[in-house]
Formats: C-alpha cells, sequence, structure tokens
C-alpha cells in the first residue's frame, strides 16, 4: 500500500528542478513585491528578473532562453503574484509572442526577436481582440493585402497591453485566400515606429501598471517577412499563442489568490476581538479553507494544462487550458473577496493593498476569454452538446 501512495504522491509533486525555480522566484519576489519596505516599480522589477533568466524559461536556449517551457513560466508568474508583483506583460511577451516565433518563424526572426524577449530587453504585444468582433476570432476585419512582395494591413483593435512599452506587436490579421476568396488568419510583427501604425491609450478604472490600448494600423506597409510562419497554417499557429495564454492567465490568478488569501489569513491569525483571535471562529476559518482548497484545485488544473502543452498535445492541452483559467479565475475572484471580508473596513484601506485587487480578479474572469465562452467551449468541445449560435 505505501508504495502505491508513493508512486501516486510522485505523480503530483513537481521535479528538483522545477521547485527550485519556484523557491528562486519566491525568494527574489519577496524582496520586491508590494510588502516589500521599498518596493520596486514594474519596469525595474522586470529588467532584475530579465538579468537573472526568469523571463525567458520557456524560450529556446540558442536564443538566450531557459529552453524549458510554459510550465516554468506559469510557476514564475505565479510567484511574482503570490509577493503582490505579478507582471501582466509575462502572459504577453514571452508566453503568446515568444512561444509563436519559437515554433513558427523564421531562422531570421528568431534570431532578430527572440534574444530580447528572453533577457527581458525587448518586448512585444499581442493584437487580435477587436470593438465589434469581442470573443469572435472569425469575425475579424483586420486584413492584409499583397503589395507586390509587401503586405498592406488596415484595421483596429482595442484592449491591447503594454503597446506603450513594446518594440512591436503581434498582429492577427486576415487574409483573402487566393483559391476560395476565404479570409484566413494571419500573424505579422508591426514595429511601433511603423508609418500608419498609431495607439491611443483607453482610459480605464482598473488599477494595474499595464496600461490598455486601442490600435490603428491605416495601409501600415511590412516587409513579406513581416508574415511569421506559413500563411496556411495561421489558425494553427494562432491557437499556438492562445493555449499559453489562458495557462498563464490562470497562473497570474492563482497567485493573486494566493496573495489575497495569505494576507487574510495573517489577519485572521493575529486580530484579537474578543478573547481569541478571529481565525478561531469556523464562521472567518472555514470560507478561507474552502478558498484555499479552490486555489488548490486550480494549480492542480494549470499544473496539466501546461505540462499537456509543452507535452505537444495541443489539442488536450486547449480544453485543460480553458478549464485550468476558468477554475483560477474564479478562486481568485473568491480569495480577494474573502480576505477583504475577513479584514472588514481594514481590507478596504490601502495600507493592506486588498482593494485594488478587486479589479484585477475581475480582469482574470473576462480576459482573455470570458467565463461564459469558456462554458460554451467545455459545453460543445468536452460534453457535446449542440450549439445556440
Amino acid at each position: 500500500m505505501s508504495d502505491v501512495r508513493d508512486r501516486a504522491a510522485s505523480g503530483f509533486a513537481e521535479t528538483t528542478e522545477r521547485r527550485a525555480l519556484r523557491e528562486a522566484v519566491a525568494a527574489f519576489a519577496r524582496g520586491r513585491g508590494a510588502d516589500a519596505a521599498a518596493p520596486r516599480d514594474p519596469e525595474q522589477l522586470w529588467a532584475e528578473a530579465g538579468k537573472l533568466g526568469y523571463l525567458g524559461v520557456n524560450l529556446p536556449e540558442e536564443y538566450g532562453g531557459g529552453g524549458q517551457g510554459i510550465t516554468e513560466l506559469s510557476i514564475v508568474l505565479e510567484e511574482l503574484g503570490a509577493a503582490g508583483s505579478p507582471l501582466l506583460m509575462l502572459v504577453v511577451s514571452p508566453a503568446i509572442c515568444g512561444t509563436v516565433i519559437s515554433r513558427f518563424g523564421t531562422a531570421r526572426q528568431k534570431h532578430r526577436l527572440l534574444p530580447g524577449l528572453a533577457a527581458g530587453t525587448s518586448r512585444m504585444a499581442f493584437g487580435i481582440t477587436e470593438p465589434d468582433a469581442g470573443s469572435n476570432s472569425h469575425r475579424l476585419t483586420t486584413t492584409a493585402r499583397r503589395d507586390g512582395t509587401d503586405w498592406l494591413l488596415t484595421g483596429r483593435k482595442v484592449f491591447v497591453s503594454g503597446v506603450d512599452e513594446a518594440d512591436a506587436t503581434l498582429v492577427v490579421a486576415r487574409r483573402a485566400d487566393e483559391r476560395t476568396g476565404r479570409l484566413k488568419p494571419c500573424l505579422f510583427v508591426v514595429p511601433r515606429t511603423a508609418p500608419g501604425f498609431e495607439f491611443r491609450e483607453i482610459e480605464m478604472e482598473l488599477s494595474a501598471p499595464e496600461r490598455q490600448f486601442q490600435l490603428f494600423l491605416d495601409e501600415v506597409r511590412l516587409p513579406a517577412d513581416a508574415l511569421v510562419g506559413d500563411e496556411e497554417a495561421g489558425l494553427e499557429q494562432l491557437f499556438a499563442g492562445l493555449n499559453p495564454e489562458r495557462i498563464m492567465m490562470a497562473a497570474f490568478a492563482v497567485g493573486m489568490g494566493r496573495y489575497a488569501l495569505a494576507k487574510a489569513v495573517d489577519y485572521a491569525r493575529t486580530r484579537q476581538v474578543w478573547s481569541a483571535p478571529i481565525g478561531a471562529h469556523q464562521a472567518v476559518a472555514h470560507p478561507l479553507a474552502e478558498v484555499h482548497i479552490e486555489l488548490e484545485l486550480a494549480r492542480l488544473m494549470t499544473r496539466k494544462a501546461a505540462e499537456l502543452y509543452d507535452g505537444g498535445d495541443d489539442l488536450a492541452a486547449g480544453e485543460a487550458a480553458n478549464m485550468a483559467k476558468y477554475a483560477a479565475a474564479e478562486a481568485a475572484a473568491r480569495a480577494v473577496d474573502r480576505a477583504i471580508h475577513t479584514l472588514g473596513g481594514n481590507g478596504l484601506t490601502a495600507e493592506y493593498g486588498l482593494a485594488s485587487l478587486l479589479g484585477l480578479s475581475r480582469v482574470a474572469r473576462i480576459a482573455p476569454v470570458s467565463r461564459e465562452m469558456i462554458l460554451n467551449f467545455v459545453s460543445h468541445h468536452t460534453l457535446g452538446l449542440p450549439k445556440s449560435y
């Protein structure tokens, strides 16, 4: 019986290397997080994490990366979030853009773009969402057409994170198939300085270091090698980036939930109103225990999704990544809510740093795909139920 238990436990235990990475990132983040005596600004945190190799752990070693996978990168983001200093551009620059270029880019694109992404000295944004398309990638209206050997891009994107910090944006457009006339997705690297490329900040009430932008592409002329990969395989390339995006958002949410829960537990353990700390009362303790269970379940699903993706099973990873993102977002929202409730009025003060997480916890339920669209995905693809649209 003990052998069975040992084998079962080993299937859930992280490898020595991953534990070492988690411990190293946690130690690094603790001295620079929201609770540090002199917390660093996000730019400095990004630069320091890049020098230590944390930003490119998923990118190939030959381009300066760590040669690992999305599993390792999700560990980095989770631990940064658990320390109160999540770097949301990790979701975009190395996870989406770095992965797509690593898997499908030309040799020239890899040599030109990946070393900077791995070191954190350059960043890329990702533009897919449009004002009238929402979550329906088949309704994207940003188009790419040939002009000799060049491409011309025209369209508009919204809710693009970090364009002001990015050297280029990986833009999802659609081109006309010369045989059928149907529009097919394809991806282009658009430099921030390209003529006809304009971005404007969207005013948000959300408190986050990463700002949101609208993109305007007006006949943006790009050379032939701005196209990433094979123009006939655009859909495959697109989802190669979207699955890591969902896995990383799950890690982001789990880290946020852990941070909120740790604050609440510490408060409940020490705050005394009557004869015992408030954490001794089940009305306080049980909701926190429930949140812990939900976060641990979400962590397991996130790890499953990451390992499926790193193992090359894109189809299974797509299902697991959606489930992980759903579970983690719901758990994080509950963790933030319960943490604030545990602290009462103190939960809304700047001293404890929890109220600002209310907006961020909502983001995890909305972006990059809403909880309802995930439920649609599971209903149709997993359960085989008919579509309503």
